[in-house]
């Protein structure tokens, strides 16, 4: 029986090594093909920030990968030139003067709105946030024309106000929702012991439902920024030459791909490399945003 029992423990050694072998095995496979991947997803980055740091001349001669074999083939003549473009200037400038209120104005509301769905009773709350969530399969091109007649109605066509109006709009309903089941997470004997101190809505919300909604509200921002960022189809039709963002902005530059060739690569970098600032400066809210009520 003891030597039995020596063989069964040193099977379940030997057993047990090789499974952690083959854990650290796959583990590894895992790691290598992430890694992989993530190269891949960087070449065309890389590509982009490599074509804009070259000339016309070389770009029209050879691809980007010549650089790792002629690196004097950089010069930063393409950003000297971008900076002196005033479309591409100009339409910076609005994109942000579009993407900064947009943001700030859904994640203030929603925020309200979504403690107000949470945690205040007023007459035919959950039928309204049943509209509210109705309003998130209603698609962006059901909208334009209503709104563009209306917009024109009251003098807010063609102008920064009603782009920023026209996403905010759209962007309300996902952030009611997102943040109202955040919100309902909170423990009521948190806000019942705030209530207790004196503590009235307006100042439970700023104390204790806004710290503690903090990851839910920066995965919000971030979705928000990039959504309205990265727009072209609803810029293209609010707004007029004298206040186009980036993407109208590049996109009138390609109809002339001939004549301005080192304008769209150093523009579509810093299109491309301002969102990804932002995200990657939020990361690590954003995946405590993302991952908040998988685990209880």
């Amino acid at each position: 029986m003891s030597t039995q029992a020596v063989t069964k423990e040193s099977g379940k050694a030997r057993a047990s090594l090789g499974s952690r072998l083959a854990e650290g095995v796959s583990g590894g496979l895992v790691r290598v093909f992430l890694i992989v991947v993530g190269l891949f997803w960087l070449v065309p980055t890389i590509g982009l920030l490599l074509s804009s740091l070259r000339t016309p001349a070389d770009m029209n001669e050879s691809g980007w990968w010549t650089v790792f074999t002629k690196p004097a083939q950089l010069t930063f003549e393409s950003y000297e030139k971008l900076l002196n473009n005033s479309d591409i200037t100009d339409s910076l400038v609005n994109t942000v003067l579009i993407t900064v209120p947009a943001t700030v104005l859904v994640v203030v509301i929603g925020s309200l709105a979504g403690y107000a769905f949470a945690w205040m009773e007023f007459p035919g709350r959950d039928w309204w946030f049943l509209g509210v969530v109705g309003l998130l399969v209603v698609p962006v091109q059901v909208a334009l024309i209503p709104i563009a007649e209306l917009f024109g109605n009251i003098g807010l066509f063609g102008s920064l106000l009603g782009v920023i109006l026209f996403h905010v709009g759209f962007g309300l309903p996902f952030a009611v929702f997102l943040l109202r089941n955040f919100f309902a997470e909170i423990p009521r004997e948190l806000l019942e012991a705030a209530r207790l101190d004196g503590a009235g809505e307006l100042r439970l919300f700023a104390r204790v439902v806004m710290p503690l909604g903090g990851p839910a509200i920066a995965s919000l921002g971030i979705f928000q920024f990039l959504w309205v960022w990265n727009d072209m189809l609803v810029a293209l039709v609010f707004s007029d030459s004298g206040n186009q963002p980036i993407t109208v902005a590049l996109q009138t530059q390609v109809r002339q791909f001939g004549n301005n060739i080192d304008v769209l690569a150093p523009g579509a970098f810093i299109s491309m490399v301002i969102p990804l600032a932002v995200f990657f400066a939020f990361q690590r809210q954003f995946v405590s945003g993302v991952m908040a009520g998988a685990v209880k």
